[in-house]
């Protein structure tokens, strides 16, 4: 199968950790408005980050009418002092359906992710407080050690989970694009290599798994819909899936949508997946950075399996 060259430059970013996305405000200082003699960069949109703009944008163009917007808006819209990624996802009025084209799927690199990720990166991907904040988070969460017929998938793993130290179950499947950080992952029983963006089918049977982890990693997946429609199937009824995202990634990796938004944005667009996904509880997003401005930030959207289809 032919592959595509990648670029120097993008060769020398495949070893560097995530970088950190700008804020919508300072992303819309720095954006130059077209690159000179390279690739050209994509439009950046603002969102939540200088008011509610985007959304206003991507509901009215849904709906194909301004009808519908301002009951979305005014839930959108960040009251003082409470954290506007926990508040994006009350009350929504989603739109009739998913919002988001093909475009907005797509990546800077566009090479095969088999390359990409051809070399282990024994590094972590958020920083020590935001690791602790989510490994604190899952410590409530998950399904004590040790129960009896337990079984967790770790989705975009990698060579550490982040469960609490000590965690155990009978089974704990970890999916990811890298053997050797796989082979690495102590808490993991078994684990698959697989590329979600070939191919999202989930080789598990229905009603597997009470629940899914995926860290930092749902800003790659450009089919979406099929991943969380698979962990739908594969979800006991009731069983949980916990996406946990910051606003550090490997950018040229990362789909549009998410290099051109801010952080509430994302807890929408990953909230956005649940509803289309069709299945699950209505999507709610946390708050867990540990020292906001200081530390990485960290943010949860999880949903439930509904135990009635």
């Amino acid at each position: 199968m032919a592959t595509t060259s990648t670029p120097p430059l993008l060769l020398n970013l495949k070893r560097t950790r995530p970088v950190r996305l700008l804020s919508s405000s300072s992303a819309s200082a720095a954006a130059p408005s077209s690159s000179g003699g390279g690739a050209r960069s994509p439009r950046r949109r603002l969102f939540l980050g200088l008011g509610v703009s985007f959304l206003e944008q991507v509901v009215r163009m849904a709906s194909g009418s301004g009808g519908g917007v301002r009951s979305f808006v005014a839930s959108a819209r960040p009251r003082q002092g409470v954290s506007p990624v926990e508040q994006v996802l009350k009350n929504v009025k989603w739109p009739e359906k998913f919002p988001f084209k093909e475009e907005d799927f797509s990546r800077f690199d566009e090479s095969p992710d088999s390359l990409f990720y051809s070399e282990p990166r024994f590094v972590t991907h958020i920083d020590d407080p935001a690791i602790r904040a989510l490994t604190n988070f899952y410590s409530q969460v998950l399904p004590p050690s040790n129960s009896p017929g337990v079984c967790l998938l770790d989705v975009c793993s990698s060579w550490v989970s982040h469960y609490p130290a000590g965690y155990k179950q009978e089974r704990i499947v970890g999916m990811g694009m890298n053997e050797d950080e796989l082979k690495r992952n102590l808490v993991l029983t078994e684990y698959i290599v697989q590329d979600l963006n070939v191919n999202p089918k989930l080789p598990f049977d229905d009603n597997t798994f009470d629940v899914i982890t995926n860290v930092v990693s749902v800003d790659y997946l450009t089919k979406p819909i099929e991943v969380f429609k698979e962990m739908q199937r594969v979800l006991k009824p009731s069983g949980l899936a916990i996406m946990s995202f910051s606003n550090r990634c490997f950018w040229t990796k990362a789909i549009s949508i998410w290099t051109s938004t801010g952080d509430a944005d994302h807890a929408w667009i990953v909230g956005s997946y649940f509803h289309y996904a069709g299945g699950f509880e209505p999507p709610v997003a946390v708050d867990i950075s540990p020292n906001p401005g200081r530390s990485d930030p960290m943010y949860v959207v999880y949903s439930r399996k509904q135990t009635t289809v």
